[in-house]
């Protein structure tokens, strides 16, 4: 006689929706609105946009933060989310492959290579999706990261945002996966080269390779996808960037700086 084995989970309840207000109505765009839709137009116009994804485990990241969160949050006051390790990691690759760090100006026929890592955080808001800008990021740990990304989305929420907060971004991060989406080909903004769009963290069953050989486990799994300008970025620019990424997330070498 075999032993049972685990009871399956109960299928979760959709969830209850209410009709929204805008159903079959006709309103004016708002302002905000229509700078986005207009910056959107304007950087598809004006770029050779596509886009590659690569997948990243994670797991290692996801036991560090779930050991170090409470004591993170009582020292720094801020929560500790994965997208600080995910901005660590993508400032750090862009110190080595300048061309994602990079502008085109076109009335001067030349590249700017920017000497620093001015992130820009796409934050969903009421009034539209807003970018404050995390200004000398790859001068920060994962603490300052934390905070400062806190801070931004906290003034966007508010309606307390500033001109200045939001200029000035050398390279874009979008976590639509804080959303659910399993990934996303982002549009690169203008003035940019790259954005890089995090997508949601998922457990799946992979093959790993181990001293013992090869076997199958059960990983946090992540695609991270780079849109790019492929007037100054290459595939294998994108490629390149995107595997120093996985390389640093899977490393996961980050324990000092969370305080493990």
């Amino acid at each position: 006689m075999t032993a049972a084995g685990p009871a399956a989970a109960a299928p979760k309840a959709a969830p209850a929706l209410a009709v929204s207000p805008l159903r079959g109505q006709t309103v004016k765009m708002p302002r905000m609105r229509k700078v986005i839709a207009d910056n959107m137009m304007k950087a598809l116009h004006g770029q050779a946009q596509l886009s590659s994804v690569i997948e990243v485990d994670i797991t290692k990241i996801m036991r560090m933060r779930a050991k170090a969160k409470d004591g993170f949050a009582a020292r720094e006051g801020v929560k500790l989310s994965p997208m600080p390790f995910f901005v660590k990691a993508a400032v750090q690759a862009l110190k080595a492959h300048p061309v994602i760090n990079a502008r085109i100006n076109e009335d001067e026929n030349t590249i700017t290579y920017f000497d620093s890592e001015n992130v820009g955080i796409a934050v969903d808001s009421e009034k539209g999706l807003m970018t404050p800008v995390i200004k000398g990021a790859g001068d920060l740990n994962i603490a300052g990261i934390a905070k400062k990304t806190a801070e931004l989305a906290g003034k966007v929420r508010s309606s307390k945002i500033s001109p200045d907060d939001l200029a000035g971004a050398t390279f874009t991060i979008s976590n639509t996966g804080s959303r659910g989406a399993l990934f996303d080909t982002v549009i690169v903004p203008p003035n940019q080269v790259a954005i890089l769009g995090i997508g949601a963290t998922v457990k799946r069953p992979v093959v790993i390779e181990t001293e013992e050989g090869t076997t199958i486990g059960v990983r946090d799994m992540t695609y991270v996808t780079l849109s790019y300008d492929h007037r100054l970025v290459d595939g294998a620019d994108a490629a390149r960037y995107l595997t120093t990424v996985k390389q640093i997330l899977e490393a996961a070498e980050f324990e000092t700086e969370i305080g493990l």
